[in-house]
Parts: structure tokens; sequence; C-alpha cells
């Protein structure tokens, strides 16, 4: 059995090489030590706005480094294991398999992780879901999606920021705009652009029929604040109105909201969750800039036409995946064919292996 694990170790200690050297481990290492001594410099928590971006640079390199030296402690601990090990004795054998069937679950997270190698994989995601037509069936599958994504970003410890809400007439949501803020959210988050199918017996439905119902997911990078997208005042036209959302008295008795229209494009983004217009507009600025920043990527690329000129449809036929309840319970991605029949955990947040199937299903492409 010795001779088995060994042979095992020696593989796995290749593909952590290969990871390093695929991960850039060495810079991410040096510049983990420049953003430290950053921000050990005197003043350096003085200024909030300057802060902000290095303490999310230095969150994004931990992301990619933590992971990798934990694997490769994990490795060495197991060797040092494995010279003291009784390979006859029962309980050592055990311990040695619940060990390799970490460090490969380790290893494995890290190759996964390595799919995301786009420009913007690393940002955080601003995620927009639209209720398609089906009036409350739809807002309500709108919202069901909302709670999925919310859920799954509490699971791997990301902030999120419902930042423009319109709610459903009946029940649910008809639009809503957040942003789940952490190291490579955007890089997870970018395969679940696309329309997703509900089927359901409807509880707002006195007949119990089925219902089919559709919400379009859209997703984007955040752009940093050092990327340079310019953007003309003379280009914008910024609207000031009354919040309409729920959260108190304060959201509606000023003209706190704010939209604004980027002409050229005919781009609109609103933000009404703050108190202050100010920080509204700022908001809504730095969605507006994210969306001109994909915008100019999918013009490099020459896939305007398909991603902005030639929307989908949210109906039927267009969809991305489909969740199933009745008469039987799956989960289907179209372009994987990945699927489960756990649907209640994937309405939960459960989501990974979605994400992790399409990520190799692309980099197979």
């Amino acid at each position: 059995m010795l001779s088995e694990i060994q042979l095992k170790l020696k593989e796995l200690d290749s593909k952590l090489d290969e990871l390093r050297n695929y991960l850039d481990i060495d810079k991410n290492e040096a510049r983990l030590k420049e953003l430290e001594a950053s921000m050990a410099s005197p003043g350096f928590w003085d200024n909030q706005e300057k802060a902000r971006p290095v303490i999310q640079e230095l969150k994004t390199v931990r992301a990619v480094i933590d992971p990798y030296f934990q694997c490769r402690k994990e490795f060495d601990e197991l060797g040092e294991f494995l010279v003291i090990v009784d390979e006859k004795d029962e309980e050592d054998a055990k311990e040695i398999e619940s060990f390799l069937r970490k460090l490969e679950k380790d290893i494995g997270s890290l190759e996964f992780k390595s799919l995301m190698n786009g420009e913007t994989d690393k940002n955080s995601a601003i995620i927009s879901i639209h209720a398609g037509a089906g009036g409350t069936e739809s807002c309500d599958w709108a919202s069901m999606l909302l709670r999925m994504y919310s859920m799954w970003a509490d699971s791997n410890n990301y902030r999120t920021e419902i930042i423009d809400m319109l709610s459903g007439e009946e029940a649910g949501v008809k639009s809503v705009v957040m942003i789940i803020e952490g190291p490579y959210a955007y890089g997870y988050l970018k395969s679940e652009r696309g329309v997703h199918r509900l089927v359901r017996i409807s509880p707002f439905d006195s007949n119990k029929r089925r219902h089919t119902s559709f919400a379009s997911v859209d997703v984007i990078p955040e752009i940093e604040d050092d990327i340079e997208i310019e953007v003309n005042e003379s280009d914008l036209r910024i609207d000031t109105y009354r919040s309409s959302g729920a959260g108190g008295q304060h959201v509606n008795v000023t003209d706190s909201a704010v939209r604004i229209t980027h002409i050229p494009t005919n781009i609109v983004v609103q933000c009404q969750n703050e108190r202050s217009q100010h920080k509204n507009k700022a908001t809504a600025m730095k969605v507006l800039k994210a969306k001109l920043y994909e915008l100019k990527m999918e013009e490099r690329k020459k896939e305007l036409e398909a991603e902005y000129a030639k929307k989908q449809k949210i109906e039927w036929g267009s969809q991305i995946r489909s969740y199933v309840m009745h008469p039987y319970s799956m989960v289907k991605d179209h372009r994987t064919s990945h699927e489960t029949s756990n649907v209640n955990a994937i309405m939960d947040g459960d989501i990974d292996e979605f994400i992790e199937a399409f990520l190799k299903w692309k980099a197979r492409k």
C-alpha cells in the first residue's frame, strides 16, 4: 500500500509544480510583500479611498497563493507521516487514506481555480436578474434566483449589495442588480449568464397546474478604479427620483435615487439603496464603467453583435439551464449536459458543480 501512496504523491508533487508555474506563485508572493509593505507604511489607513483597492488586491493575491501553500503543507505532512506509519496498523491506514483524499480534493480545487485565467476573472461581479414573460410566476422565479446567488455568495464568504430592485406587482422581483464582492466572484459567476427556465406546480395557481417560467441573468466584472474608461459628462443624462424600494421612510422622502443614461450606447444604470444622492451616483457610475468596459471587450473580440445587438429572448428555446420541480426533480445545464436531481440543494446556493462543469467545458472549446 505504501508504495502505491508514494507513487500517487509523486504524481501530486508534479501537479503542484505545474500549478506553481501556471498560477505565477513566485510573482504573486513578491506582489504580496509589496502590498503588505504598503499597508504598513505610515498614514496608509488615513485615506480609505486609496486603501480600499490595495486591500482588495491583497485579498485577490491571497486567494491564489494561500490555497497553494496549504496544499504544499498537506503534501509535506503526508510525506512525513508515511515515514513513521505502520502500514499493518488499520487505524494508520485509514488516516493515510483520509489525508490523501483531502489532498487530492484540495489540489482539484486549485486546478479548478487555474481555469479562471481571464483578464477580469479575479474581479468582483455585478449580477443582473430580469423576470421574463409570465407575470407573477416569472417575478417569483427571479426572486428565487436572487436567493440562490445570495446563498452561494454567503457560503463563499463574499459580500453582497443590492443596488437596484424593482418589485413585482404581486410577488417577487421584476429586476434586480446586485454586486457580489470578493476575489474571483466574476470568474465563477460568468458561467451563469443566460436564460434560466423553471418548471413547477405554481403556488399562485389555485388549480395547481404546472407552469414554466423564465428569467435572464447577466454577469459582468466590477472594474477597478485604476482601469481607464473614458466617460464624457456630455454623454450622460442624469436623472434623480424618489426610491420605490422598501427599507424605511428615509428611502422615499427625498430624490436620492439616481439613474444615469449613457447616450452614445443607450446603457442605463440606476442605484437607489443609499440615503445619499452622491453615494448612489458614485455606485451607478461604477456599474456604468463596468458595462462600458464589458462593451469594449466584446468589441475587441468581435462579438458585440452576438452579445448585445442580438440578445436572446427570455423564453423557450434560449435557456442555458432548466430547473424542473414537477413531475420529477432535475437541474440540467444545456451547454455542458451536467445535471443533478438535488434541486433543493441547488436552490440553496450549492451551484459549484455547475460552475466547475462550465469552466471545464469552456476550457476544452
